[in-house]
């Protein structure tokens, strides 16, 4: 037995109206700039569609240009992954013209940089080396970093500037292309926010875990000091999923509570994804009483590059 099917419902009764009295959410005023040779950063960067981060990049760009003119802190937080695809000589560029003023590291940061100063290279293959039990056994590298760790708890400083100093003590061959040495030169200060367990020197035999939590809170106190000094400036968060944006959030409370006013500041993640803390502990969260957040999502090795050509053209033309 079969059955009929639904008729085709009849739309010759439809209600319209005129196109020409509509609100359109795009026009042809919001389209790109056609690009041309010899363009400018700025002009490329003036000649994108206004739409999306489209808006929120030249607006961010300018909330940023204005922090470093008036002498506010440019604070980044960072995982390694932007160490690896080869951003440090960008960033010490970067601290070199007094643009950035302070970095924050998660503990993967300070192997690959100092790995990077050692020997010029790092990051291994982990899946050739896993199964034989190996991944993270460089023994430089654990004896190196975990020697600057212990002489800094007996110095009672922080890790950051323990591994800076331990860098330029040793004068690597690669010290001009690593991050810790060159702020230690430029007296910028670097934190570093480690959880235990989570990188490849806490197996090695030398690690003493007194040493990381004493140098390690001791830098969370620094950084909550450099928080204490935010009003007006701009905290970027690059590629770091977890860890530094929770360590933001803890030190915007804590200075908070202790009575400092910090509530209009520009924020903004950068990463290839979206995640849930960064846009919650960095972009949405601590922008709730003043100043504004932003997302960007691309890869770190286009989109530093052009937020760091985008500030230091829009810099050089003021």
């Amino acid at each position: 037995m079969t059955t009929s099917l639904p008729k085709p419902l009849d739309f010759s009764k439809l209600q319209t109206y005129s196109v020409h009295g509509r609100h359109s959410k795009v026009t042809v005023k919001d389209f790109a700039a056609p690009v041309r040779p010899g363009m400018t950063v700025s002009q490329l960067i003036g000649g994108l569609p206004r739409q999306f981060a489209g808006v929120d990049f030249p607006d961010f760009l300018e909330r940023t240009v204005s922090a470093v003119l008036r002498k506010r802190p440019l604070m980044i937080g960072m995982g390694a992954h932007v160490i690896k695809v080869g951003l440090n000589p960008i960033l010490i560029d970067l601290m070199k013209q007094g643009i950035i003023s302070s970095l924050a590291l998660n503990g993967a940061g300070i192997i690959h940089d100092t790995e990077i100063a050692m020997v010029g290279r790092t990051s291994e293959e982990v899946a050739d080396v896993l199964g034989a039990g190996a991944f993270g056994a460089a023994r430089e590298t654990g004896e190196v970093l975990n020697g600057a760790i212990k002489q800094g708890a007996d110095e009672n400083i922080g890790l950051g500037e323990a591994v800076g100093n331990m860098l330029l003590a040793n004068n690597f061959r690669f010290n001009d292309q690593s991050l810790l040495a060159q702020a230690r030169v430029l007296n910028i200060p670097v934190t570093v926010h480690v959880a235990v367990g989570t990188d490849i020197i806490h197996i090695h035999p030398g690690a003493d875990g007194a040493a990381i939590g004493k140098t390690s809170y001791h830098d969370f106190q620094v950084f909550s000091r450099l928080v204490a000094d935010l009003e007006g400036g701009v905290y970027i968060n690059i590629g770091s999923a977890v860890l530094l944006p929770e360590v933001f959030l803890k030190a915007l409370t804590v200075v908070r509570n202790l009575g400092f006013e910090v509530k209009d500041f520009t924020t903004a993640n950068f990463d290839f994804i979206r995640h849930y803390r960064p846009a919650t502990n960095v972009v949405h969260r601590p922008t709730l009483e003043g100043g504004k957040g932003y997302n960007f999502t691309g890869h770190h090795e286009l989109m530093i590059p052009l937020l760091a050509a985008a500030i230091v053209d829009r810099l050089e033309a003021t």
